[in-house]
């Protein structure tokens, strides 16, 4: 017979797990648990996951998925009684918004947590692309200062300044909104922006560009900071990148299908355009394997949000948003579909 403790945590709403979520490994399981519910881990269970789910479907009301979480409609037809899904991501093309839309079923997103964080790694990878500060960082290391001299400063390893350089921001939403204000006001940078809708020019000063091709061609640096859905999908292409010319760089923050791939690397290797600092790729966690020896390319592993400021404010936000849910009180950052 199960002690009353036991019977009394059997007997709390379950939030269901499809995957392990990453911010369990980075920040600890512990940090996003709540008297107020149980997680159901599917990938706990020996089952099937589709006969997991049906043993399950009548009490699963909450879902916590991560950004490597898809949920699409079938998903969804197996779990008939799911009324909220609460991601650990602030992108959202990992869930079929229109099914849960047409399902009635809410969704509380990260919000604006990540913002300043991966607004910072942006800058930092344009500074080390433009610096070349991991390359020299590589220099140092295998002992080249001492057996070839000075840093090289010649065709793809040039060094350039920051400062005065013309960035054109790829979706001027929270995150590209923290870029602009950091180059602009520490750097002096000139901004102008891409986004889906125009800003209202007495809150945002920054020119904007309708298409992203013209953007690029006014721009020295290209940040992409845009969310992915079916219009931004492989935005920046063979003519974007051509446009951003031989002197061009690209930071990449967003997802790694905002960019042609192929066609970037193509043009990295090339000498097409001049550098790139990306945090995200396409086919996440496999790099094509010619950027790995390129030194005008940064590489980041996805890492833009994990600073543990950024994970301490996440776990609360989840665990609000769930009890929140539990509570029958409003979503602490419920996704408002416009």
């Amino acid at each position: 017979m199960a002690s009353p403790a036991t019977a009394a945590v059997e007997n709390l709403p379950q939030v269901l797990l499809l995957l392990h979520p990453a911010a369990f490994t980075i920040f600890g399981e512990e940090h996003f648990t709540s008297p107020k519910f149980r997680f159901l881990k599917a990938y706990e269970s020996s089952l099937p996951l589709d006969e997991f789910l049906a043993a399950n479907a009548r009490s699963v009301r909450a879902l916590l998925v991560s950004a490597a979480t898809v949920v699409g409609a079938g998903i969804l037809d197996l779990l008939p009684e799911l009324r909220v899904i609460v991601t650990t991501s602030a992108g959202l093309d990992q869930l079929d918004l229109a099914e849960c839309r047409r399902r009635g079923i809410r969704i509380a997103s990260a919000g604006d947590i990540y913002s300043a964080d991966v607004a910072d790694c942006a800058v930092g990878l344009l500074i080390d692309v433009l610096r070349k500060i991991s390359a020299s960082n590589r220099y140092v290391k295998n002992g080249f200062w001492a057996t070839k001299g000075d840093y090289p400063l010649g065709s793809k390893l040039c060094l350039f300044q920051l400062r005065g350089k013309r960035i054109g921001i790829v979706g001027l939403g929270r995150i590209g909104l923290q870029v602009a204000k950091r180059l602009q006001q520490g750097f002096g940078c000139t901004v102008s922006y891409n986004s889906r809708k125009k800003k209202n020019p007495d809150q945002v000063p920054y020119p904007f560009y309708q298409d992203v091709r013209e953007l690029a061609a006014n721009s020295d640096a290209l940040i992409l900071c845009c969310g992915l859905t079916e219009q931004t999908r492989h935005a920046v292409d063979k003519e974007v990148l051509a446009a951003l010319g031989k002197a061009g760089v690209i930071v990449n923050v967003a997802r790694g299908a905002v960019v042609d791939e192929k066609e970037m690397v193509r043009c990295l290797v090339e000498g097409e355009i001049a550098g790139a600092g990306l945090d995200v790729f396409e086919d996440e966690p496999v790099v094509p394997k010619e950027l790995m020896e390129l030194d005008n390319v940064v590489l980041s592993p996805h890492s833009a949000v994990l600073t543990r400021e950024s994970m301490m404010e996440l776990a609360r936000l989840v665990v609000g948003n769930l009890e929140a849910f539990f509570s029958n009180e409003p979503l602490l950052s419920e996704y408002e579909d416009d």
